[in-house]
C-alpha cells in the first residue's frame, strides 16, 4: 500500500474505502498544501439513495473531516438522459416535475452526514442541471465533442457490457459520460473543483473529464474510486428481499435500517465497520476479532453506529433499545414499524401470506408461503402452520396492534385506520 501523506488519502487507505487514484503522487501533494474541493455525482432517479450509495456519501464526509471542501451535485440535468452503468435496459425517463420532487427529498439525507454552509470547508450542493439545460447542443457538439473518440468511448464499461449483452443502448444515454466529464470541468470553472469521487463503475467517466478539464483549461484535475461493495456471500450491497435499503425514514424505518446492519455476515463486520461508521481502528479491530455469539455484539455497535449516522442518535438508540425488548423479553415493543391497513380489510379477513407481502416483509405472497413451510412465520408470536389462515380484528391486542413476524429478526406491527 502506498504511503499517503495526506490525511485524506491516509484515511481512505486505512479505512480500505481507495480502489484507484489517477495521480496518486500529484494529488496527495495538492491536498498537504491546500484546500482540495471534490464533488461526488448523484441522479435524481428516485425519492430516496439506498445503502449502495453510502460508500460516495462517506467519502465526502471524510474529504470534509479532513479540512477540505465537497460538492454534492444532484443530477437534476444527467437524470433525463440516464446513467447506462450497470444497466440491461434503458431507465424510465421521468418528469422536470418529478426530479425536482426527489432532488428535494434527497437533500435530507445528506444534511445528516455533511456540513453545509458558508465556510471553506462546509458542503455545498449543487444541481448540474444550471448548466447542461442552457446548453446550445451545436456549440457543445463543436467545443466538447470533438474531444471523444467514439472508438474509446466503446470500450468503457458502461458501454462495452451493453453492446457484449446484446443489450439495447440509446443515443441519449451514450452522450451520459460526455455530459459527466463536462459536469467536471463546470465545477472546476465555477468552483476550482479539482477532485471527483466516485464507484469503480465509473473511473472511466472520471477519466474523461480529467482529460477533458486539460484539454479545455489546462487544469490539474483528479479522480478516485472506492471498490463495489458486496457482501462476503456475494450478494449485493444494500439488496434484501423486499428491495434496496432506502436512506430515508419514510422508505425505510430507523428500526428496519437498523436490522439490515444487525444482520450482517459475520466475516463483513469489521469490513462494514471501517466503511460505513467513523469508529475508532484500535476498536474496529477488537471487535473484528470477536468470535462465536460474542460477534453479535459487534453486529449491533455497526448497526446502532450506522443508524446514527443516517437518522441520529436518538433514533438508533430506539432501535436499538426495541430490539432488545421485541428479541429479548418478546414484547410487541412500540417502536416497531407499523404497516396501517384498511379495518375494512381486516374485518374480511386478510390471507398472512397476503399481509407478509404487503407489509413489505416479504418479496411476494409465495415467499409467504415459503416461510410457513419452514415455520418461520408467527402471528402475536405464534408459529403459522396453515397456510390458509387470515389475520381478521380478532387477532388485535389490548393496544389496538398485531404483530406479524418473519424470520427471527423482522417484525411489524399492523394497525387497522
Amino acid at each position: 500500500m502506498t504511503a499517503f501523506r495526506s490525511e485524506f488519502l491516509r484515511l481512505m487507505a486505512a479505512r480500505r474505502q481507495l480502489h484507484q487514484v489517477t495521480d496518486e503522487a500529484g494529488l496527495d501533494a495538492r491536498l498537504l498544501k491546500e484546500r482540495v474541493v471534490g464533488y461526488g455525482g448523484f441522479d435524481c432517479t428516485a425519492p430516496s439513495l439506498h445503502v449502495g450509495n453510502l460508500v460516495l456519501i462517506m467519502t465526502l464526509r471524510r474529504l470534509q473531516k479532513t479540512g477540505h471542501k465537497p460538492i454534492v451535485v444532484m443530477g437534476g440535468g444527467t437524470t433525463k438522459v440516464g446513467d447506462p452503468s450497470g444497466k440491461d435496459e434503458m431507465r424510465q425517463l421521468l418528469t422536470p416535475e418529478k426530479i425536482e420532487e426527489n432532488k428535494k427529498s434527497i437533500f435530507r439525507i445528506f444534511e445528516r452526514f455533511l456540513t453545509f454552509g458558508g465556510g471553506s470547508s462546509d458542503a455545498i450542493m449543487v444541481d448540474n442541471a444550471e448548466w447542461l439545460d442552457k446548453l446550445e447542443y451545436v456549440s457543445f457538439l463543436r467545443d466538447v465533442g470533438r474531444h471523444f473518440s467514439i472508438n474509446r468511448m466503446l470500450t468503457m464499461d458502461s458501454v462495452k457490457l451493453r453492446l457484449d449483452r446484446d443489450a439495447p443502448l440509446s443515443f441519449l444515454e451514450f452522450n451520459y459520460m460526455i455530459l459527466q466529464a463536462y459536469d467536471f470541468v463546470e465545477l472546476y470553472r465555477r468552483y476550482g473543483c479539482r477532485l471527483q469521487a466516485g464507484g469503480s463503475d465509473q473511473w472511466g467517466n472520471i477519466v474523461s473529464g480529467i482529460d477533458l478539464g486539460r484539454r479545455l483549461e489546462e487544469a490539474e484535475m483528479y479522480g478516485v474510486t472506492s471498490p463495489l461493495i458486496t457482501t462476503s456471500s456475494g450478494a449485493k450491497m444494500g439488496k434484501t428481499a423486499a428491495g434496496a435499503v432506502c436512506l430515508n425514514a419514510d422508505q425505510c424505518s430507523p428500526y428496519n435500517y437498523w436490522q439490515y446492519w444487525r444482520n450482517t455476515e459475520d466475516a463483513d463486520v469489521g469490513r462494514f465497520l471501517r466503511l460505513f461508521t467513523d469508529m475508532a481502528e484500535d476498536e474496529i479491530a477488537r471487535l473484528e476479532k470477536l468470535g462465536g455469539s460474542d460477534i453479535n455484539e459487534a453486529k449491533k455497535i455497526l448497526a446502532t453506529e450506522a443508524t446514527a449516522l443516517c437518522h441520529g442518535r436518538e433514533a438508533a438508540e430506539m432501535a436499538a433499545e426495541t430490539a432488545r425488548r421485541t428479541f429479548e423479553e418478546g414484547a410487541h415493543a412500540e417502536g416497531l414499524p407499523t404497516f396501517v391497513i384498511a379495518r375494512a380489510q381486516l374485518e374480511a379477513g386478510v390471507p398472512l401470506t397476503t399481509l407478509a407481502h404487503l407489509a413489505g416483509l416479504t418479496s411476494s405472497a409465495s415467499e409467504a408461503r415459503r416461510f410457513i413451510q419452514g415455520g418461520g412465520l408467527k402471528l402475536n408470536d405464534k408459529t403459522v402452520s396453515d397456510m390458509r389462515t387470515s389475520a381478521s380484528l380478532a387477532d388485535l391486542n389490548a393496544d389496538g396492534v398485531m404483530k406479524l413476524s418473519v424470520g427471527k429478526k423482522q417484525h411489524i406491527l399492523v394497525k387497522p385506520e
